[in-house]
């Protein structure tokens, strides 16, 4: 029953990293179309609090794409809380991006991705805290 379990919440946490990750991709193509001058957004997500009885927790970092001048990737790992079950996610966004540094709690009332475009094209991304 354990290795059940297991899979099971494995399968979980990854369908919430596919969809936290579909997520911060579109947030930041829309921000990135250049009919939005600057603003701000919040994206509220869909995602279930919890897998089994256990929250998760997501941090994120970017790096430029080596050779390549013009992508970033967002590393995206989600954790479920009180186990070893990980989960880690590539991003590829464009040259104009930057993470603020912030950690993703799924159970907590501010659970969203903060996106920010502002006059020079800057799009800083971050999750809600």
């Amino acid at each position: 029953m354990n290795y059940w379990t297991t899979s099971s919440n494995t399968l979980a946490l990854n369908d919430a990293s596919t969809h936290l990750s579909s997520s911060i991709e579109q947030l930041y193509f829309f921000l990135n179309n250049p009919s939005v001058s600057s603003g701000t957004v919040t994206n509220n997500l869909g995602i279930p609090p919890y897998i089994g009885n256990s929250a998760y927790v997501g941090n994120a970092t970017l790096t430029s794409v080596s050779g390549s001048g013009s992508e970033k990737v967002l590393e995206l790992t989600l954790t479920l809380v009180g186990s070893t079950i990980s989960t880690t996610t590539p991003i590829t966004l464009g040259e104009n991006v930057q993470w603020l540094n912030s950690t993703f709690m799924s159970n907590s009332n501010d659970a969203c991705i903060n996106g920010y475009k502002d006059s020079n094209n800057t799009i800083l991304l971050s999750f809600g805290t």
